[in-house]
């Protein structure tokens, strides 16, 4: 198995999905902002064991995970580099793209 890089390449704003009408947090009543988890940039090496680097956020790891696992295992995407994948996070409120790169 290969390590994999994953870079942190967007995430994205809440009015850019819903425009004016942001979603509100029903446990603060705000409306919901960018993901916290995560910045632009921010990289994480998934070593060959394949576990989820500490402090990446499990719902976006369960996300990703299908895509990591295809270049863990020395396999490609026909629609990106080869060794590399873009992949996001589905929370459909506060998405965030990530960039996988096989090491």
């Amino acid at each position: 198995m290969a390590k994999v890089k994953i870079v942190v390449l967007k995430r994205i704003e809440p009015r850019a999905v819903f425009g004016k009408a942001v979603p509100r947090n029903p446990m603060t009543g705000k409306e919901f902002e960018k993901c916290s988890m995560f910045e632009e940039g921010q990289e994480f090496i998934v070593e060959k064991c394949g576990e989820m680097p500490a402090g990446f956020c499990s719902w976006a790891w369960r996300d990703i995970y299908k895509d990591l696992t295809v270049l863990q295992y020395e396999g490609d995407f026909p629609w990106t580099e080869e060794g590399e994948a873009i992949t996001c996070c589905t929370d459909g409120i506060r998405p965030v793209s990530f960039k996988l790169i096989r090491m």
